[in-house]
């Protein structure tokens, strides 16, 4: 069945992945916050080993029978990510969030290497979720997963 979403679903998905993103690394003991600066929304210290992060977010929601296109990051956002970054002495990191239906799955890479796994063209990069890419996502020990799952007992019909 085909869900139609509120006219600002787009901007709610944005904060929604920004939010769980904060939430995931608070509760894995990281120091962060969100921020609004052109280029990165959340600052987080890894208490692993110290390194300060500056995190773009970015999140789609896929409707059903989409759940594998890729989501596009454009060019110039690694400009801004890059630019903030070096004000704040961060290392640039990417979260994407993607809300595929009953999954909801957020991959967290260095710029660095979203950039050597998808290199930069005119249009920008695109990062891929076919079932090919998800096993290569989930057996790189450079990209940090999670996955939600969700199960609707009853609503609205």
């Amino acid at each position: 069945m085909q869900i139609n979403k509120s006219s600002r679903h787009s901007k709610i998905t944005g904060d929604f992945g920004e939010h769980l993103v904060l939430y995931w690394l608070s509760k894995h003991g990281f120091e962060c916050a969100s921020v609004d600066h052109t280029g990165i929304d959340l600052i987080a210290r890894n208490p692993h080993n110290q390194e300060i992060m500056g995190i773009s977010v970015k999140g789609r929601c896929r409707g059903l029978g989409k759940e594998d296109e890729y989501l596009r990051i454009p060019g110039d956002d690694f400009d801004k990510v890059q630019r903030a970054c070096t004000a704040f002495g961060c290392v640039p990191y990417f979260a994407i969030v993607i809300d595929a239906g009953e999954c909801v799955r957020v991959f967290i890479v260095t710029m660095d290497h979203l950039l050597h796994l998808h290199p930069r063209t005119s249009s920008g990069v695109g990062w891929k979720m076919t079932e090919r890419h998800l096993a290569s996502y989930t057996s790189d020990p450079k990209i940090i997963m999670f996955e939600l799952h969700a199960d609707t007992k009853r609503w609205w019909i």
